[in-house]
């Protein structure tokens, strides 16, 4: 059995891996300001590589409380699953105790069980959305105990829209309430 200590460490490699990744593949190069001294001017930065010479690049970050929310739906996805995994150690040692009766240890399972079960709807329900339509940039779904919450990354939803999310919703995971965001999609 994994320490807690093991699996945080994985999960923090896995998060740093994909953040890399996404750096990587993303075209943030025009969002970014290359300055000797350290200091960052949110409104406009200018670089002058060479003295003395007309300046060669402009570089203008006009709106920076903007930057990194591209990845805000993978921190989230991020950080749920960081907070499922710990919520399953604690059940895996309640199992693995010898100290605790059968009825708790199956209560530890069916949990478990439930929390898979509830963390495959949320995929399932996520990629329907997606394929709905194409112009959704991405989907989280989020379930806490009765209420289900959908964010949707696109301009605008219109009502017809909203009310297809929840039918969905309702289709996989059965009467239960739905919020349903959208937060604007950056360009």
């Amino acid at each position: 059995m994994l320490k807690k200590q093991t699996v945080w460490l994985l999960t923090m490699l896995s998060l740093m891996i994909v953040l890399s990744v996404y750096y990587m593949t993303s075209d943030t190069q025009e969002n970014i300001a290359y300055i000797d001294d350290g200091e960052i001017d949110s409104a406009e930065t200018t670089t002058d590589p060479l003295e003395g010479d007309e300046a060669e690049g402009t570089a203008e970050v006009n709106d920076i409380e903007n930057l990194g929310q591209d990845e805000l739906f993978t921190t989230i996805r991020m950080e749920l699953q960081n907070e499922r995994s710990m919520k399953k150690d604690r059940y895996k040692d309640v199992i693995a105790s010898n100290s605790t009766t059968t009825d708790e240890k199956n209560e530890a399972l069916n949990s478990m069980d439930t929390m898979d079960q509830i963390s495959s709807k949320e995929v399932i329900l996520q990629d329907s959305i997606l394929a709905a339509t194409e112009e959704y940039e991405d989907v989280l779904v989020r379930s806490e105990e009765e209420i289900v919450h959908v964010h949707v990354k696109v301009d605008e939803l219109t009502k017809e829209e909203v009310v297809n999310i929840m039918q969905l919703v309702k289709d996989e995971f059965g009467e239960v309430a739905v919020d349903v965001n959208f937060q604007p999609a950056t360009s």
